[in-house]
């Protein structure tokens, strides 16, 4: 950053007044803070990393008060951040405004293998971030392991059940895949049963392994009550819905068994959840019953959440979600997306697998291709169907696939959060409640306030200029 950019950096705080997901500020004008650990972690922990400008209070409504040395607070800023683990190195402005000094300082983001960045003071654990909106939250012991997970390479889908034994395995599913593994493998034909199947990672050291469970054991719940399917029909749009007569669910299923008969199970639940409709092709008068969704796209998406699953310990007691709604139906898996790979990057680039034994099982059993063509032929699948495309959510310890039933439905909430970005984007500039009902065109104060507002509010994107008095006169609105 250079000096004309920090100036520049300072005039915009004055017209947002707020810290943002990428900004955070601190007064210094009588010490260097003493604990800036959480920032240096949470931005370090970031793809986009971060600045921390030191110079401006947040009490006194953003003013501008400088630093009280900008020699020994640059000294004691790399102090801290040599306490980091691994250590963070950032790059330091220093600028003059008005006979006053600011500092800046840029944290970047740390490679993927070298997170999470934590304070050694405090441990991995404890000491390890992750920005929220414009704060730093300490990450879930979950979080920390799936670093670990990706840098060590863990493989949670071989890791040993010492409870199961080969006995309690369905001995034909078993000899089957034995026998289709070694067609076309002369080489592999030659070797004995036995060490095939510490080879292929059916035993380990004697012990039978979690993939071995989840696909050839006539029960895996015995072992892992949760490593289920929980699948529900909502008499509504979102959850908490009440039907007609009071009922919550429409349709309440807990799916159990192997993978390949929880694909199955998930599958003849939504079938039979479904609408059918007949349609007459006009030009060949041949009839064609059409599905609300296409069923390739919903068998891909259910078979990418049993195989991508986590598969650790961390996990074990969270089912996968199949949630069925009146415009949509949505697919939740325990574990964000693994690896480098990024949300708009699926489907276009080959992605690191989390669990390669697994997937390769079941592509010797012909249930899965293993080739990457899961999200690309759930595209194609709902192009051809004319549907929207699907919706792909990265949330924190959760992936989510949104398929929607009708394009109206899908145009009504890309407008809503169309509508609500706008409306985080005019009040990058504190506004009043006037200006916020006038620019959302409304004659209601109060409905604009909440039902626009207030929902953002909730949500951390949109905060309040007087938070202990909600309603006062004085009361502006701001986004972060």
């Amino acid at each position: 950053m250079t000096t004309e950019e920090l100036i520049e950096k300072l005039e915009l705080i004055q017209k947002i007044k707020c810290e943002t997901p990428t900004l955070e500020i601190k007064s210094a004008e009588k010490g260097c803070p003493k604990h800036l650990y959480d920032s240096l972690s949470s931005f370090s922990n970031q793809d986009d990393g971060g600045v921390i400008v030191f110079g401006v209070d947040e009490e006194q409504d953003f003013k501008e008060v400088g630093v009280y040395d900008p020699q020994d607070i640059q000294k004691k800023i790399n102090e801290q951040c040599l306490q980091m683990e691994p250590v963070v190195r950032p790059l330091l402005t220093v600028a003059e405004k008005n006979g006053l000094f600011f500092v800046a300082a840029e944290i970047p983001g740390a490679d993927i293998t070298e997170r999470p960045v934590f304070y050694q003071g405090r441990g991995r654990v404890k000491g390890s971030f992750v920005r929220v909106g414009d704060s730093d939250e300490p990450m879930t012991e979950y979080e920390v392991y799936s670093y670990e997970a990706y840098r060590k390479k863990y493989q949670d889908d071989i890791r040993v059940i010492e409870r199961a034994t080969f006995a309690a395995l369905n001995q034909e599913s078993i000899l089957n895949y034995i026998e289709l593994l070694k067609i076309g493998k002369p080489k592999l034909a030659a070797i004995p049963d036995d060490e095939i199947y510490e080879l292929m990672s059916i035993k380990r050291n004697g012990q039978i392994t979690l993939s071995t469970v989840m696909n050839f054991c006539p029960y895996p719940q015995a072992y892992f009550p949760q490593l289920c399917i929980v699948a529900t029909v909502v008499p509504g749009k979102e959850m908490g819905e009440i039907g007609e007569q009071g009922e919550r669910f429409l349709d309440n299923q807990r799916i159990e068994g192997n993978i390949q008969e929880m694909l199955d199970g998930a599958m003849q639940f939504v079938n039979r959840n479904m609408h059918t409709k007949t349609i007459i092709d006009p030009n060949t008068g041949k009839r064609e019953d059409r599905t609300d969704y296409p069923i390739t796209a919903l068998r891909e998406a259910i078979l990418n959440a049993l195989v991508h699953r986590d598969y650790s310990v961390h996990t074990e007691g969270m089912p996968i979600q199949i949630t069925m709604y009146e415009d949509r139906i949505e697919i939740r898996n325990p574990g964000g997306l693994y690896g480098r790979i990024k949300i708009d990057q699926l489907g276009k680039v080959q992605p690191d697998t989390r669990n390669p034994i697994i997937a390769t099982e079941l592509e010797v059993l012909k249930v899965t291709e293993n080739r990457y063509s899961g999200i690309p032929t759930i595209r194609r699948a709902m192009h051809e169907y004319g549907l929207p495309q699907p919706e792909f959510l990265d949330e924190r310890g959760s992936f989510i696939v949104k398929l929607y039933r009708c394009r109206e439905s899908a145009l009504s909430i890309q407008n809503e959060i169309s509508k609500s970005n706008d409306l985080i984007l005019f009040c990058k500039i504190p506004r009043t409640r006037k200006e916020i009902c006038e620019f959302l065109g409304l004659s209601s104060v109060t409905y604009a306030i909440q039902t626009h507002v207030m929902p953002l509010v909730k949500q951390g994107l949109i905060k309040l200029s007087i938070p202990d008095k909600p309603k006062s006169p004085k009361q502006l609105y701001y986004s972060v």
